[in-house]
């Protein structure tokens, strides 16, 4: 299996950025009263699908995805300023597996990292702290250009870009979906493996997918399956979305569970 390009730098860049503290001065402000009734779900099945990602710009659900080699998931809670992200890529029986864990809470920061295999021997320092929350001093994160998150753009998974792919859809039940869709530009989703995306060429642009939405008109799940491409095997992208508006926002690591990150964790960002 091959290492990602975004493992860690993904993280980093989905959490360590305080994008969601840009909005930060929203926590003080009451939450809005919530509406009597569901609001209207698009008639035409394009733009049902192109709405249904509108409510992740309140910043308050929580995610799961599966890609190639990868399973993830987390929360995003901006009335509270915090967030979480874990990944798995690989697992004991391969060459290669990595394990993380960041949490975000307002102005602070915590990473785990459980490395095995190769990757292990590759970082520096890849087995210490082993089961630790490292805090994190971004003041010693000199190069942040790489490391920019769009207060606008709340979804780690980015599911607004790759819903914007979809070329032909059609409503097949009540909240259900399916037809073509292009993810040949949506490379930055974590859901997307880069090389994948180039090895699969002309089909990237016109692959299967199939969506639900709640009774709301908000996304649940879409489901990608990917053909063999390159070095990797037939594959299932699956997204799914619960908790809107429902959170309760992230947790800081028990106590005795953090120490402060090393030199090692830091030359990640190099």
């Amino acid at each position: 299996m091959n290492i990602r390009r975004w493992s860690f730098g993904f993280l980093a860049a989905t959490l360590l950025v305080p994008g969601l503290a840009a909005c930060s001065s929203d926590a003080a402000e009451p939450a809005a009263a919530p509406s009597s009734s569901a609001p209207a779900v698009p008639a035409d099945p394009k733009e049902a699908l192109l709405a249904s990602t509108k409510e992740m710009a309140k910043g308050d659900f929580t995610f799961t995805v599966t890609g190639a080699d990868m399973t993830g998931g987390g929360l995003v809670h901006k009335p509270s300023n915090s967030a979480q992200l874990t990944m798995k890529l690989g697992d004991a029986s391969e060459d290669v597996s990595m394990e993380m864990d960041l949490i975000y809470i307002d102005s602070e920061s915590w990473v785990k990292m459980d490395l095995g295999g190769a990757v292990a021997a590759m970082i520096p320092g890849g087995t210490k702290n082993k089961g630790k929350y490292q805090h994190l001093d971004k003041t010693k994160i000199k190069d942040l250009k790489d490391l920019q998150l769009d207060p606008e753009t709340l979804d780690p998974v980015d599911s607004e870009t790759l819903v914007k792919g979809v070329t032909d859809v059609q409503k097949t039940g009540e909240g259900t979906y399916s037809g073509k869709i292009d993810i040949s530009a949506s490379t930055d989703s974590v859901a997307l493996d880069e090389d994948v995306v180039k090895a699969l060429g002309a089909q990237a642009k016109a692959l299967p997918f199939t969506a639900k939405l709640d009774p709301q008109g908000r996304l649940t799940e879409l489901v990608i399956p990917v053909p063999a491409a390159g070095e990797a095997a037939a594959h299932e992208i699956k997204i799914a979305y619960t908790g809107y508006g429902a959170g309760t926002g992230a947790k800081k690591p028990p106590a005795d569970k953090i120490v402060e990150a090393p030199a090692e964790t830091y030359e990640l960002f190099k």
